[in-house]
C-alpha cells in the first residue's frame, strides 16, 4: 500500500503513523526524517537543503520533491510506504503523480484526520515538554503528579516556543490555505478518506485500521 497521511499540526499524525507503520509493515516516511538523514550524509541534496534550513528559509519544492522521490524510489519502498508531511501543496501533489506514474504505481488512499480548530489549540497550548528527559505532558490530558515537575526525573517543565498560542494559530493558518486544494486535489481522485481525531488514539487507530483492512483484502 502507498498511503498519505495529513491532518493538522497536533491532530496526532505522528503517534497514528508509528500505529500505522508496526500493525502493516510499512516504511513510515517523514520529510523531516527524509532531509535530516541526507543532511547527515551530506548527500548532494542534503547539502543543498541545509543551506535553506539554517538560512530560515523554506526548502523549495523542486528539492523537496527530488528528495522525496530518491527515498521512495529506494529498495525498501518497493512494496508501500506512508508518507507524512509530504505533500504539503498542489503542486507537490501533482510532483508525486509523476513520479508514481514514471514507477508505474499508483496511491491507495489519502487519509485526513479531522480536528476542530479549538481543540488543536487546546492540545498544543496546554502541552508542557520536560528539557532534561524530553518526556510530554499536557496540563489537562496527561498532567503531572506535582504541577510543572516532570514525574520522570522531577525537572521543571517548559512551553515550548511553538505550543505558544499565538504560535499555533499562525501554523494553523498556513496549514489551511497550503491544505485545502490539496484536499480538494485527492477528493475530486475520490481516494480521500476521512478520519475523525477529536477521539482517543486507540478509537482513531481502530477507525484507521478498518479502512487500511479492506485495501489489504
Amino acid at each position: 500500500m502507498r498511503i498519505i497521511l495529513l491532518g493538522p499540526p497536533g491532530a496526532g499524525k505522528g503517534t497514528q503513523a508509528n500505529l500505522i507503520s508496526n500493525q502493516f509493515g510499512m516504511i513510515h516516511l517523514s520529510t523531516g526524517d527524509i532531509f535530516r538523514r541526507n543532511i547527515r550524509e551530506k548527500t548532494p541534496l542534503g547539502n543543498e537543503a541545509e543551506g535553506y534550513i539554517h538560512s530560515g528559509q523554506l526548502v523549495p519544492d523542486e528539492l523537496t520533491v527530488k528528495l522525496v522521490k530518491d527515498r521512495i524510489s529506494e529498495k525498501d519502498c518497493s512494496e508501500g510506504y506512508l508518507l507524512d508531511g509530504f505533500p504539503r501543496t498542489e503542486n507537490q501533489a501533482e510532483e508525486l503523480d509523476r513520479i508514481l506514474k514514471e514507477q508505474s504505481q499508483k496511491l491507495d488512499c489519502v487519509l485526513l484526520i479531522e480536528v476542530p480548530r479549538d481543540y488543536i489549540v487546546e492540545r498544543n497550548t496546554g502541552r508542557m515538554v520536560c528539557p532534561h528527559c524530553d518526556l510530554s505532558y499536557h496540563i489537562k490530558y496527561n498532567s503531572t503528579k506535582v504541577e510543572g515537575v516532570c514525574d520522570n526525573c522531577k525537572g521543571k517543565l517548559v512551553q515550548r516556543k511553538d505550543d505558544v498560542e499565538h504560535t499555533v494559530m499562525e501554523r494553523l493558518q498556513v496549514y489551511e490555505s497550503q491544505t485545502q486544494p490539496l484536499i480538494q486535489y485527492y477528493q475530486e481522485k475520490g481516494i480521500l478518506i476521512e478520519i475523525d481525531g477529536h477521539k482517543g488514539i486507540d478509537e482513531v487507530f481502530k477507525d484507521i485500521k478498518k479502512v487500511l483492512e479492506n485495501y489489504k483484502l
